[in-house]
Order: structure tokens, then C-alpha cells, then sequence
């Protein structure tokens, strides 16, 4: 299936977008493209908003019309991919229930969150920005590009990935664990999470059944549910269930209801996925790990190791990375690789855990993850190794248009700015100047 912004048909067509975009190319780089080897001394061009060409210096003719940027000691690689993120203030499901499906966290996000920003400035370009944990399901999550260039979107439609009917791209966010128990109608135990969850997708094979036997008939059909159509998308395949989980006994029973039930999954933190690697790989499901310098927070997290990318890795089992933001603040993203490799998982596979494993894990490598010719052209500028805490992002761009730039002053201040840098939510007054307060633009 090819994925496409909604924000660029808007505004114009794509073929003639393409015919009046220029062309760049970037010259004297090191380019990591993650589905090859790393170049040296290369060329990257870019043609509209796609990646047009990649090689070395001498093996990569530049087009005439070609605008040259020299980027001399430069890195350039994918732009990096976050599976799980809660930039944007998402919000689902609520207390009336614990598996809510149907609920769209799209309908809860707020647009002028500076937390957009502050993962340009690390090098962010596509995040999968998810509901919360505390519901068995707390609804749709929606995957996003960020499209903050030069036209700021004013919508948050103006930068999700849509299919070809239009409709936003997006999976279901399930959990298990301690989060989601609690006093009725919440599950007080392990074996009753489980339960409920068995429970509503048998339901849902019901009432698609009920569907299918109506042939179209509307007076047959059964009242329409939300939740239930959500259940029937995952079990066929449409939306991939993105789901958190520590425990390994939690692991497996998530592993136990998308065989039972046929959906695919992406296992979320996976803190003690290291004691149940084997099953993991044998069950050819994906990994979304989170990795922080200093664990801690929850009981169930308590024996998360540093080595889990390292063992999965040898395992078998396809791996990315997650910033779960607020928990690891977007601008520090590299440094979760970092700390895998140097727990032992391998450099080709961390660096690809921040790009195109990710993609992978959204259905979207066709269009995003790797410096690939016709993908689009979404990379980061670095001055120096990705995984060395000394360096730092230079440039990100998007769709062909940079999008942050640190030596802009304006864009400095979210990669170094705190928290909060930004003050989305700051009133106007007549005798405050925004711009020297760090306000927004």
C-alpha cells in the first residue's frame, strides 16, 4: 500500500509539487544509509520531496540544476523513527471502562505542544504518538510526520500519514501489567486482565459474524460499535496492536492472545524481554524497547537490563527503539542506541532500531527508515558519530524542507532550552517580549 501526507495534497497536487521542487544535493558526508554499508566521502540528492540518488563523491553525478550544500565532517542519516511516544498531550480512553478501542487519540491532540519541536531538534521525523497505559486498551494510537517547516501545520491533520482512501494511518494501544489494575470495572488481577481481553475480541468475532451473515442487509446488521469494529480492524490485520509490557509472564501471555486471536503485534518496553527471547523470536513478533540510563519508576520494571537489545538481537528478534516521551525526553533518543551497544548489541542493529526496524513497525519502510532512492526525504545532519555523546544535530529535514536548524536561534532553544521550552500556552501581553522569553513563534 502507498502512504502519502494529507498535509501536501491539500495544498497541491503531488506531480506538480515534484516538478517545482529544486534540487539539492549534499556532497563530502558520511551517509549511513541503514539497508547498506556506511559511505564515505558520499553524496546524498535530493529531488523534491524524495530521496533521488545516494553513492560516493565520484560515482554520484549531480544534476545540472542541482542546488550544492558541501557538508564536509558531516554525518547524514535516516531521519529516527519513535514507535511510541506521547507528544502532543494524547489522550483516550477515561475511567468508564477498561478497554476502550474505538476511542481515536487523534481527537485529543494539541498541535502547538513544543514537544514537536524538541523532537525535530533530536532528530525525530516520525513518532507513533500513543494513549496511555492504565486501560487494557485505551484506543487508536495515529502516526505522524513532522511537517513544521517554514508553513507551520495549524491542524493536526496537516501531518498525519493517511492511507489511500484517506483515512489516518494508526494502531491500537494495548497494555498489561500493574498499570491497568485497579478497583472495578478495572481488572484486580493478571488472570482477569487476560480474561477481559479474550473476552471483548470474542465478542467482536460475533459481531462480525453477524455482519457478514446480514449481506448488506441494513436490517439485519447489528448496531454499530465502535469498539468492536477497532477489535475486527486488529484480528484482520489492518492495525497493528502496539502493546505494553514488562513482565516476562506478561510477554508471553500477549505472545498466547495474538495467536489466539490472529492480531499482529509490537511488544512495548519488554523489560524483562531478555528472560523470554527465545519465545519472543520463535513467535517472529517485533520489539519496541525503551532504554533509559536510569531505571526505576515501577516494581514491574525493576530487572530491566541494558543488555536486552543485545540478547534479543542474537535471538533473532527484530528490535527498535522507543523515547516513550515524557519518560526519555525526545532530543535524547541517540543515546538509547548508544547505551544498547555499548551493553553489547551490535552497531547495525542499533542504528537500525532507530530507523527502519521502526518503520517496520508501522507499516511505513516503504516510505520512511533508510536513505533508499524514491523514499521520502526525511534524514538528520549530525557533527559526528550518532551513538558519541559529544555530538550534536545539526539539521533535520523532512519531505525535502529542513525543519530544524540549530544555528537558527530560534530552533537552538529546543535542543537546549529546558523542558518546557516553548511556552505554547503563554498568554500575550503588550509589554512581554515572546521571542527574547522564549515564547513561541
Amino acid at each position: 500500500m502507498k502512504f502519502f501526507l494529507l498535509a501536501t495534497c491539500i495544498a497541491i497536487s503531488c506531480s506538480t509539487a515534484l516538478a517545482n521542487s529544486p534540487t539539492i544535493a549534499f556532497k563530502n558526508c558520511q551517509l549511513i544509509p541503514i539497508d547498506g554499508p556506511v559511505i564515505e566521502n558520499g553524496t546524498l540528492i535530493v529531488s523534491g520531496t524524495k530521496i533521488k540518488a545516494i553513492g560516493k563523491n565520484d560515482e554520484t553525478p549531480i544534476p545540472d540544476d542541482a542546488k550544492v550544500i558541501d557538508v564536509s565532517g558531516k554525518v547524514i542519516m535516516p531521519g529516527l523513527v519513535c514507535t511510541h511516544s506521547h507528544i502532543g498531550g494524547p489522550a483516550a480512553g477515561d475511567r468508564s471502562g477498561p478497554i476502550q478501542p474505538g476511542v481515536r487519540v487523534l481527537d485529543s491532540l494539541n498541535i502547538l505542544d513544543s514537544g514537536f519541536r524538541r523532537a525535530l531538534a533530536g532528530g525525530l521525523t516520525t513518532l507513533n504518538i500513543m494513549p496511555g497505559s492504565g486501560h487494557l486498551s485505551s484506543g487508536q494510537t495515529v502516526y505522524v510526520k513532522l511537517r513544521f517547516g517554514d508553513v507551520m501545520p495549524s491542524t493536526i491533520e496537516d501531518i498525519l500519514y493517511v492511507n489511500d482512501e484517506g483515512a489516518p494511518l494508526g494502531g491500537l494501544k494495548m497494555a498489561n501489567g500493574t498499570n491497568s489494575m485497579r478497583d472495578a470495572p478495572f481488572p484486580g488481577t493478571r488472570g482477569r486482565s487476560a480474561y477481559l481481553v479474550r473476552e471483548q475480541y470474542i465478542r467482536a468475532r460475533e459481531y462480525h459474524s453477524k455482519i457478514v451473515d446480514a449481506e448488506g442487509d441494513p436490517a439485519k446488521l447489528p448496531p454499530r460499535d465502535l469498539h468492536l469494529e477497532t477489535l475486527i480492524e486488529a484480528m484482520q490485520g489492518k492495525r497493528i496492536v502496539h502493546h505494553h509490557t514488562h513482565r516476562h509472564d506478561d510477554i508471553i501471555t500477549v505472545l498466547r492472545l495474538s495467536k489466539e486471536f490472529g492480531f499482529r503485534v509490537v511488544l512495548h518496553h519488554v523489560s524483562e524481554g531478555w528472560k523470554v527471547a527465545d519465545e519472543i523470536a520463535a513467535a517472529n513478533v517485533p520489539c519496541s524497547m525503551i532504554m533509559i540510563d536510569s531505571p526505576g519508576g515501577k516494581l514491574e520494571a525493576r530487572y530491566l537490563r541494558f543488555e536486552t537489545g543485545k540478547i534479543l538481537e542474537e535471538a533473532g528478534v527484530r528490535t527498535a527503539f522507543h523515547t516513550d516521551d515524557p519518560i526519555l525526553d525526545s532530543r535524547y533518543f541517540l543515546r538509547s542506541a548508544a547505551i544498547a551497544v555499548r551493553a553489547g548489541m551490535s552497531r547495525e542493529a542499533a542504528l537500525d532500531g532507530l530507523t527502519l526496524a521502526g518503520a517496520e513497525m508501522l507499516d511505513l519502510q516503504d516510505q520512511i527508515g533508510s536513505l533508499t532512492p524514491g523514499k521520502d526525504a526525511d534524514f538528520i545532519v549530525l557533527n559526528g558519530d550518532p551513538l558519541s555523546i559529544y555530538t550534536k544535530i545539526q539539521e533535520t529535514w523532512v519531505g525535502g524542507e529542513r525543519v530544524f536548524d540549530r544555528s537558527d536561534p530560534d530552533d537552538r532553544r529546543y535542543a537546549v532550552g529546558g523542558y518546557g521550552t516553548g511556552h505554547d500556552q503563554s498568554p500575550y501581553f503588550c509589554c512581554y517580549d515572546q521571542k527574547q522569553q522564549g515564547g513561541s513563534k
